[in-house]
């Protein structure tokens, strides 16, 4: 069976945990709230499993609506349901991505009572800082989830993936940041000084392309299409993994190839990825892992077969490289998204 095809994107359960973490400190419910994203309860007991960008996307504004505030209980003012779509409306009508962000940081900094935001210069460095004034510190999934929607919305606003150049945050790194390298940059910096995301200045200067022929699509894909982070498909990251996707694992070329097939010497692509946060070893792994579980989660069984279709070389390797991904074997995650089918095979 071919493993090429769209790729749906994951996201870990441990982040799924932290949207869900203020409501369970309330002593409410989740299980039906998780239903209804389409989430089965019982993969949040497997630390390493996965859900589909887009159930995770169906939780978020689940939880929104069910908490009337679109940042989960982390500020002790809530950011009410429209507080996003109000932001986007208001951006698009500003000439450049600069003037866009202010506005957004004004606005936000209306709406928390915690954390105050700004946007500071530095020769050719561009920073957005968050500040707590009080005694009490926003854990990493809070810092995150303001980048997300910054970032997310700076770059549908831009058509484009603006790099990030670096993440600091004064919080202690979390037990997991696996999907918050993905999502940003490798160069995340935890127990720092401040609290800010780093871009280059230039990207301010960008003009504003979209209008409201484009807002209303981009409402009702949203939060999935900022989620992941914003897809740009001219970066040079998504160009690449368009590329792996359209080939099937054992035809990927090696850099020096995949270089000639962009026109660009290796050097050059491996400077190019890297400012967009990204390596091709990454990117391989990305795409074979989400090929991978979306298999499974269709009911995949040959697991000899799947390894060799990803372009593993043999099946301990392929398992050795799934215990990476999920800390289980693929029976074993198999079995946790499908056990029904376990129950037909014991009768």
């Amino acid at each position: 069976m071919n493993v090429q095809g769209h790729e749906k994107g994951t996201i870990s359960v441990r982040l799924v945990e932290e949207a869900l973490l203020a409501l369970r400190r309330r002593g409410e419910a989740v299980d039906a709230l998780l239903a209804a994203a389409g989430i089965d309860a019982r993969l949040l007991a497997s630390p390493r499993a996965r859900v589909s960008s887009q159930a995770y996307a169906q939780l978020w504004l689940q939880l929104a609506e069910r908490m009337d505030d679109e940042f989960f209980g982390m500020d002790s003012r809530r950011l009410k349901s429209g507080s996003f779509a109000f932001m986007a409306r208001t951006a698009i009508k500003e000439p450049t991505i600069g003037a866009a962000l202010q506005g957004m940081l004004r606005f936000l900094n209306l709406s928390f009572d915690d954390l105050s935001l700004r946007l500071e210069h530095s020769g050719g460095m561009a920073a957005i800082v968050l500040h707590e004034p009080g005694e009490a510190r926003l854990r990493a999934f809070g810092h995150f989830t303001l980048w997300m929607i910054l970032h997310g919305l700076c770059c549908w606003l831009a058509g484009r993936r603006l790099p990030i150049l670096a993440v600091e945050l004064r919080c202690p790194q979390p037990e997991y940041i696996a999907d918050y390298r993905v999502m940003f940059s490798d160069n995340l910096h935890f127990a720092s000084a401040h609290s800010r995301l780093l871009l280059n200045a230039d990207c301010l200067e960008l003009p504003v392309l979209r209008g409201e022929r484009d807002l209303k699509r981009f409402l009702a894909g949203a939060p999935a299409n900022i989620l992941v982070r914003y897809r740009d498909p001219q970066s040079l990251a998504a160009r690449i993994k368009a590329y792996l996707r359209s080939l099937k694992p054992e035809r990927w070329p090696d850099l020096e190839a995949l270089s000639g097939h962009f026109y660009m010497a290796p050097s050059t692509l491996r400077r190019k990825l890297a400012l967009e946060g990204q390596s091709y070893q990454g990117l391989k792994d990305q795409v074979r892992r989400d090929l991978c579980l979306a298999r499974l989660q269709a009911g995949e069984g040959n697991f000899t077969e799947l390894a060799f279709e990803l372009g593993f070389s043999d099946s301990s390797s392929f398992y050795k490289a799934f215990r990476k991904w999920t800390g289980s074997t693929p029976g074993q995650y198999r079995e946790l998204l499908h056990p029904e089918a376990l129950s037909k095979t014991l009768e």
